[in-house]
């Protein structure tokens, strides 16, 4: 018998039916893939399966138990426990702490046992391979160890299921290898995983079963080892998906961007010159440098050596405010974080950026402002109903589609995008990857910073791999693989740039 059985499940909101009749099976000892586009029901589902809506019909049995429509608190004590993307953790408490929050250990007077609390949080870590102080800051953690100490926290308390929402998001390749690891042992002791994840090779690694939800049904089932990633992208959009990349060479244009050995927080001696309709790629471990050195381009960071020019003016750099009136625009990997204004409609999030560089007229021609959102929600196939709306209505890819608006609508010569499909299912990459190259075929300059090589195969001309901070190897297209990548990327091969070679790149070269 199965260790978990959701079958028939039912939901719908306001008359609109978000799950119809959908099933989904997870066995003891098993990692077992959950897989559709956003807006495909996989929330919805585990938010049923966790307690926290209850479902129009269908039936949930856990561990031999009926568990429809039980609380959240029923289902962590029958040993459910969700690990959402965005961790609940309280970062002003420290590491055992959160660990025994709301069950701590008690003695006489209701004083509370501390030394035998970080002792067994102490031994969890240990057994577990994590390494973590239980009496560390949880915001002194790094992003790793964060994700980390929420598993440990739900194995603390004999979680027999453990859902993990897109767990490797914010982990660099050896960060990712150790929480696999974790959980292949946690596997081969009995516990049972739904694992959510956009990324195709890590669901290809490390599951053992999949489901795929498309638009609120049940498509199939069945075991990793017999199907391959394009067969099951293929059922999460509804057609297969093209064997051709969307890239090709196109001619380069006059210079755009000059770095001259331009040094910052966190990136040293970077020379290079971008021309108007390149797509440049930035990869490397997390940490390598690329963000710190898109955000001092942008003005979050003050640069110390070296110079940047940008359409033949040199930036001062530490001001956002002069970046955008030199034509650059960024959009930060972050969006829950640095993009969303949730107070604000689609049409407010859209013009919040030309309204700062317009700034001399105080007064928004609500009426020129729409005529523009109509335009851009056109051209970026934004689905929404109506601007009104809140940007927290869309999916993160039509969200990500509004902020490149937002800053389209600037008039950008420069869009530095850090992780622009972080988040996003296969179909809204599919869009963006399209939208990019279709920017850059119009005659604006991208530089695109990702850790998903296959991202850079679909749209980069040319990609520079960063190591602690320096460019160490720049690769063209065509030379654009995993295992080269990868090999510069962790510094397992020396081939250092010689002074003067980062030229500009034609792509017809």
């Amino acid at each position: 018998m199965d260790l978990l059985e959701m079958s028939g499940i039912r939901k719908a909101f306001s008359g609109v039916t978000v799950l119809n009749g959908v099933d989904l099976h997870v066995a003891r000892g098993e990692i077992h893939a959950l897989l559709g586009e956003n807006g495909a029901g996989k929330s919805t589902l585990m938010n049923i399966l966790t307690g926290s809506y209850t479902a129009d019909a269908g039936t949930v049995t856990f561990d031999g138990a009926d568990i429809t429509g039980a609380s959240i608190k029923a289902v962590e004590k029958a040993g459910i426990a969700f690990v959402h993307q965005e961790l609940n953790l309280f970062n002003d408490l420290l590491a055992y702490e959160n660990i025994f929050l709301g069950q701590e250990e008690t003695g006489p007077v209701f004083s509370l046992k501390k030394r035998s609390m970080i002792e067994k949080a102490r031994e969890l870590f240990e057994r577990l391979g994590v390494d973590i102080d239980p009496t560390a800051l949880v915001a002194d953690l790094k992003q790793s160890q964060k994700q980390l100490l929420e598993i440990s926290r739900a194995l603390f308390f004999n979680a027999k299921l453990l859902i993990l929402d897109e767990p490797s998001t914010a982990l660099n390749t050896a960060e990712v290898e150790h929480l696999f690891q974790i959980v292949r042992s946690l596997r081969d002791q009995g516990t049972s995983f739904i694992f959510i994840s956009h990324k195709m090779p890590e669901i290809f690694e490390l599951c053992d079963t999949y489901t795929v939800l498309r638009n609120g049904t049940f498509v199939g089932e069945g075991k990793i080892a017999d199907t391959t990633p394009r067969e099951v992208t293929g059922m999460m959009v509804g057609a297969a998906i093209s064997e051709r990349g969307a890239w090709e060479p196109r001619p380069a244009g006059e210079t755009v961007l000059e770095l001259d050995h331009y040094s910052g927080p966190g990136f040293s001696d970077i020379s290079l010159k971008v021309s108007r309709g390149q797509v440049i790629g930035l990869t490397g471990l997390m940490g390598c440098g690329s963000t710190e050195l898109m955000q001092c381009l942008f003005g979050i960071g003050h640069p110390t050596a070296g110079t940047a020019t940008m359409m033949g003016k040199q930036l001062s750099g530490g001001s956002i405010h002069e970046a955008m009136k030199a034509g650059i625009a960024m959009l930060p990997s972050d969006r829950k974080e640095n993009s969303v204004v949730p107070d604000m409609s689609l049409l407010e999030n859209m013009y919040l950026s030309e309204q700062v560089l317009s700034a001399a007229r105080p007064i928004i021609n609500k009426r020129r402002e729409q005529e523009r959102f109509d335009y851009y929600q056109k051209l970026l196939s934004i689905k929404a109903n109506s601007s009104a709306e809140s940007v927290l209505s869309l999916s993160g890819g039509n969200q990500q589609k509004v902020f490149m608006a937002r800053w389209l609508n600037t008039d950008a010569e420069l869009l530095l995008l850090d992780n622009p499909t972080q988040g996003i299912d296969v179909g809204a990459k599919a869009e963006i990857y399209h939208l990019i190259l279709d920017l850059a075929r119009d005659g604006k300059t991208v530089i695109i910073n990702t850790l998903e090589i296959p991202e850079l195969r679909e749209v980069a001309d040319v990609c520079y791999v960063l190591y602690e901070g320096r460019i160490v190897k720049r690769l063209e297209h065509d030379e654009i693989d995993e295992q080269t990548v990868m090999l510069y990327s962790t510094n397992s091969v020396s081939d250092d740039l010689p002074a003067g070679d980062n030229q500009p790149v034609g792509m017809n070269e």
